[in-house]
């Protein structure tokens, strides 16, 4: 009887890439939304370094007022609400193919 020749084994823990500044708002927006749920429900609020800077009724209305105050930056704006948004689909149909194919 023979026995199959074990192969050793190893790991490789690569670190993590470091976040951008997007997904740092984005993740402090949702450690923030237990809180934000008491006292912003139902309004849309911006995260910059990762806090509250602005909120209101609509999303484009915050986001420039944000925009304006701290310049062109990574910024997150959410819903503060329990249950996700709802996809929004802009209606724009396009054609996949070749570049260069006429259509």
């Amino acid at each position: 009887m023979s026995q199959a020749a074990e192969t050793p084994t190893f790991g490789v823990h690569l670190p993590d890439p470091p976040l951008t500044k997007f997904e740092r708002e984005r993740r402090a927006f949702y450690r923030l939304l237990p809180d934000l749920l008491q006292t912003h429900r139902g309004q849309y609020v911006a995260v910059h370094d990762e806090q509250v800077v602005d909120s209101g009724p609509e999303r484009l209305p915050v986001a420039m007022r944000v925009l304006e105050r701290v310049g062109p930056t990574d910024i997150y704006v959410g819903l503060v609400a329990v249950e996700p948004e709802p996809l929004v689909r802009s209606g724009i149909i396009r054609t996949l193919g070749r570049w260069g194919a006429g259509g």
